[in-house]
């Protein structure tokens, strides 16, 4: 199998990619910068640029299948350019690859695995989201994965089938929302969200590496949950994560107002109630490495070789 990838230098992208090279997946890969371009036994670096339409079509050759992780961060201030970049970012970069793709029937590309997120989802304290849910969220970000998911659907033109990955709040230490939530509970000043109850579905990387690979090398279709079996409130969640960095929270609870004052309308991502379902893909045989929010974190921050042992034990398990 040869797989290509985009965004593949990134947090998810460079899990996956890891994931790719253990089962014996051949990678091709797509970068803006032509520095990060590496041509070796099994993992070659093709250059695009979306925003002019410009890709490499060579990083096609013998693809039989792409994995989509392209787009630009969320986790900065909503901007009205902002805005527009990590809108634009996701469409063009769907529209640049489905453009240069070889006319039907002169390509043997089958399947197209797109990230997505959780925010299509509306804002809610009650709900238990499954993929079915039809109603988007009323706010930018549920604009954008909804646009962001209609570009994808668009690949059925032309006979690749296509699946959407619906992405939580990824755990890990390597980047993301997770070392910035750390980050002030180290330093004595970490305290819950809000009210602290808004609902936040979370997923280790590990995890969220293989739910790809699962849906890849078993040709799945349709929309999938990226996210662990037991959300948690956000009070939930910033107590285990000063238990296992051994901190104490002293602090109230971060009124709304002042984050709405610090981070303007990005503060919508912390105060957001998200709390969604992930049957679907357990029911297609995959299982969780890390089911609890306890045991994701305890693994990420004092668990030392475990990421490691892991590696091996599911080395192989996609492809035989």
């Amino acid at each position: 199998m040869k797989v290509l990838v985009t965004g593949a230098t990134g947090l998810v992208g460079s899990e996956i990619v890891n994931l790719c090279k253990q089962n014996n997946i051949t990678v091709n890969y797509l970068t803006t910068s032509k520095k990060k371009i590496v041509s070796q036994t099994g993992y070659n670096g093709f250059y695009w640029n979306p925003g002019k339409n410009e890709i490499d079509a060579d990083c096609f050759k013998g693809v039989t299948a792409i994995i989509n992780l392209a787009g630009s961060s969320i986790s900065k201030r909503w901007t009205k350019n902002n805005k527009k970049k990590i809108l634009n970012s996701r469409v063009n970069s769907l529209r640049t690859l489905l453009g240069a793709i070889p006319k039907e029937g002169a390509h043997s590309i089958g399947t197209l695995v797109s990230a997505s997120a959780i925010g299509i989802y509306p804002n809610s304290l009650s709900q238990y989201y499954k993929e079915e849910e039809e109603k988007v969220d009323d706010s930018f970000l549920g604009e954008v994965v909804a646009v962001w998911e209609k570009e994808v659907d668009a690949f059925e033109k032309v006979n690749i089938k296509t699946a959407k990955i619906r992405i939580g709040l990824v755990m890990s230490n390597k980047g993301g929302a997770l070392p910035e939530m750390a980050k002030p509970i180290k330093y004595y000043l970490g305290a819950a969200i809000g009210s602290g109850n808004q609902w936040q579905s979370w997923i280790h990387l590990q995890d969220l590496g293989r739910i790809f690979l699962q849906v890849l090398t078993k040709e799945l279709t349709g929309t999938y949950n990226g996210v662990a079996p037991n959300p948690v409130t956000n009070v939930k969640l910033t107590k285990e994560l000063a238990r296992v960095l051994d901190k104490p929270l002293f602090l109230p609870n971060i009124p709304r107002p002042l984050m709405r004052l610090a981070l303007g309308e990005m503060s919508y991502l912390l105060l957001v109630s998200q709390r969604v379902s992930c049957k679907k893909i357990e029911e297609s045989g995959f299982d969780f490495i890390y089911p609890n929010i306890c045991r994701a974190l305890e693994n990420i921050y004092m668990d030392k070789g475990e990421h490691t042992t892991n590696d091996a034990l599911y080395q192989n398990e996609f492809v035989s």
